[in-house]
């Protein structure tokens, strides 16, 4: 369930008293602190109606009882300078949390945590499938329509294990290694779909009057993956230098390699009738769907500082690292290779100093290169459109990316400080693979280069008022363009080549133009009020041999802390934030497109103790997101466009409104026990018009919808008794 009592620490179980009681049996020591928490909490709605409220709660949306239990245990042992700590949360639910500390300050400690997190998906899925969640799903198509399904449930959980232990070997050297492993279970959204007209299969007819020729369908991802990861440092530590000798490893591993639906029978055409579908494109829908493979990546490094004067210190940091991804395919593709053997090396070094020389005035400099040497084989696996023989080979993705940067800062006085500063990237892609191909994008470019700026001047106005404003600039360009010539490799362009005006071009390796500006202030007028401001402004501007694909974009952001003491019993905090994001773009033959995301949250929150043996607060927040396309048509947009756009109005709004009540309230019985009352108030609105417009869901080929209720409203009140023990 969900922790409402979260603003409080509770401690440990009867297992760790009776371990602590095996580990130290006879020696003098402080007495063990023990506190423990348990309650019940009820409830106002189910299932859907507390969809989003649950996502992440663990608790059962269809329960309207959930039972909550923490456990607190410290002890700490004169004798021997033993220390142990733990911390039990949520051990009746599905978000258990388990943390153990066992330490002697000053020569070791040893750490161990275990954790659960469950995300119920907010969605609601009605579907025929049959095995769904597993790696063999089998559609059948609802013959009733859309809704005469079954009501599924997705769920996603993590369990995670951890340990670690430090030792201090002397006074100059310490190891610390760290071991971590988590397991995910379950099924999330997935699915796939194929348009049969294609050139790459002649014989794949599209649709008719009497057969569906292509489709869409759900088909959830069953998740049984591990991660683990290992880490270890050893440290030294001389009069000047310091330095770590580091290594990490992670590891994961997939039980499921593949996906492989059994598709048959009849499928909805995009008007809703149900008809066969054609022999080709259930070939291509029985086809097996490749999940993520196993992988994994080993880092050494060695990183550390120097004290050069008591003014000047260096730091660095060299390092290397291999990642190699060799599972084999699920099934042998059609060169014959069982697995992609793929392997990245990558080399690091950084170094950096920082000096005082004067009092006034402070430097910072660094530099960095890494190098990612891409050496997974070159073979040939995709098919070309016309005769559908192997024609293109896979990418070599090595690139090469060089960075510095320069910073000063003067103290003109105690009120006015001012820095200045310049940072240098460049990023070189290497040779573009002769006998690869590229799809969607008319050029690339080899090589970028970005130069910013900046500037910031602080300012103390008074003893309690200061502020500061910043501006940036950066500057991206490159080489030329470079045009793929479909496994014949690159050729580069003239940027009077006509064709080039209707191109479409990657915003990330365009020409960019980066400006910025930011306002901060902290205000203090008295003991009891505080306040603290910040605004925020950017552009970004591209430009490619294009008049189509990204213009601009504009952001904007503000904020509102505070804080104000009414008396030493009564305390009331709030904020407000607002941020405006908006992206510009055209599309060849297509529309015009401004999207425009603005979202605003405001909340209000108090403390107080109206008398002694009672303490009460709560929390009063409002968010609003809502997402706006404003569409229009290119000059040269076919007329079934303008027309579709005419008939639509254009994509509707998406907007996600939610206001949230919690108060809470705890009262001490006596010295050793209190009562804590929680009380939870959420409403929300989501309109999406990706899986629902006007009420009607999206309905896949099979029938299959995936729905969330638009309005939802959830109360719970929560009864927690808590008891310490000392």
């Amino acid at each position: 369930m969900i922790r409402p009592h979260s603003m409080f620490t509770f401690q440990r179980t009867a297992l760790a008293l009776a371990a602590c009681a095996a580990l130290f049996p006879a020696h003098a020591q402080t007495p063990a602190e023990t506190t423990i928490a348990g309650g019940l909490g009820v409830f106002s709605a189910k299932g859907a109606d507390r969809a989003l409220f649950n996502q992440y709660s663990g608790s059962d949306k269809d329960n309207s009882v959930a039972a909550m239990l923490d456990i607190d245990y410290s002890l700490r042992q004169d004798e021997t300078g033993d220390w142990v700590d733990f911390q039990g949360y949520e051990l009746l639910g599905d978000m258990r949390e388990l943390n153990l500390v066992w330490k002697k300050p000053g020569e070791w400690k040893l750490t161990a945590e275990y954790g659960e997190l469950v995300r119920n998906e907010p969605n609601q899925i009605n579907t025929g499938l049959v095995n769904l969640g597993s790696t063999t799903p089998q559609v059948v198509a609802l013959s009733g329509g859309a809704g005469t399904g079954a009501n599924v449930d997705l769920q996603t959980k993590r369990t995670k294990l951890g340990v670690g232990y430090t030792k201090i070997i002397s006074p100059r050297m310490q190891l610390a290694v760290d071991l971590k492993t988590e397991k995910k279970e379950g099924s999330r959204l997935f699915g796939m779909g194929f348009n049969c007209a294609t050139a790459l299969d002649p014989a794949c007819l599209g649709g008719s009057a009497t057969s569906v020729g292509w489709a869409s369908l759900m088909l959830p991802e069953p998740i049984d993956a591990n991660h683990s990861q290992i880490e270890a440092r050893l440290s030294y530590a001389l009069e000047k230098l310091r330095f770590s000798l580091g290594y990490y490893g992670s590891f994961y591993r997939n039980a499921n390699t593949a996906l492989n639906p059994s598709v048959s029978g009849n499928l909805f055409n995009p008007v809703g009738t149900l008809l066969p579908a054609t022999a080709s494109l259930l070939g291509y829908l029985n086809q097996s769907v490749a999940l993520s493979p196993d992988n994994q990546a080993h880092q050494l490094d060695l990183s550390g500082n120097y004290d050069f004067t008591d003014k000047t210190r260096g730091n660095f940091k060299l390092a290397y690292s291999t990642a190699s991804q060799d599972d084999g395919f699920s099934s042998p593709s059609r060169t014959g290779l069982t697995n992609l053997d793929g392997e990245v090396k990558t080399k690091l070094a950084q170094f950096g100093i920082t000096s005082r020389p004067m009092p006034k005035l402070s430097l910072l400099a660094n530099v960095r290169y890494q190098d990612k040497d891409d050496q997974t084989p070159i073979a040939y696996y995709n098919l070309d459109s016309v005769g559908g023989s192997l024609a293109y080979t896979n990418r070599n993705l090595s690139n090469r990316k060089t960075g510095a940067k320069m910073q000063a800062s003067w103290q003109f006085n105690p009120d006015y400080r001012g820095t200045v500063g310049v940072d240098y990237e460049a990023i070189d892609r290497g040779e573009f693979t002769a006998t690869s191909a590229i799809a969607g994008t008319s050029a690339l470019r080899q090589k970028t280069n970005e130069t910013s700026v900046r500037a910031e001047l602080r300012r103390r106005m008074s003893e309690n008022m200061s502020g500061a404003i910043s501006l940036s600039s950066s500057e991206r360009d490159g080489s030329g363009w470079l045009k793929d010539n479909a496994g014949l490799g690159v050729t580069e362009v003239s940027l009077s080549d006509p064709a080039l005006a209707t191109a479409t071009f990657m915003p990330t390796l365009a020409d960019r133009q980066r400006d910025k500006i930011k306002l901060q202030a902290d205000w203090t007028p008295n003991k009891d009020l505080s306040l603290q401001f910040s605004a925020e402004h950017g552009t970004d501007k591209y430009n490619t041999p294009s008049v189509y694909g990204l213009h601009d974009t504009r952001m904007n952001q503000l904020n509102v802390d505070w804080a104000y003491t009414l008396s030493s019993k009564w305390a009331l905090n709030g904020y407000l934030s607002r941020g405006l994001q908006t992206f510009n773009q055209t599309r060849n033959a297509g529309y015009v497109m401004s999207f425009e995301n603005t979202s605003a949250s405001i909340g209000l929150g108090f403390t107080g103790k109206p008398i002694s043996q009672l303490q009460v607060g709560g929390t009063l927040s409002y968010v609003d997101d809502t997402s706006k396309y404003t569409q229009g048509l290119d000059s040269t947009a076919s007329a079934y466009s303008a027309a579709s756009l005419a008939a639509s109005g254009g994509l509707p709004d998406i907007t996600f409104r939610q206001t949230a009540l919690k108060l809470f309230g705890t009262y001490a019985l006596d010295k050793k026990s209190a009562v804590r009352v929680d009380l939870i108030h959420q409403k929300s609105n989501y309109n999406d018009w990706t899986w629902s417009y006007n009420g009607v869901p999206y309905r896949y080929s099979d029938g299959t919808t995936v729905t969330q209720n638009a309005d939802q409203s959830v109360s719970f009140i929560g009864v927690t008794y808590i008891y310490e023990l000392k």
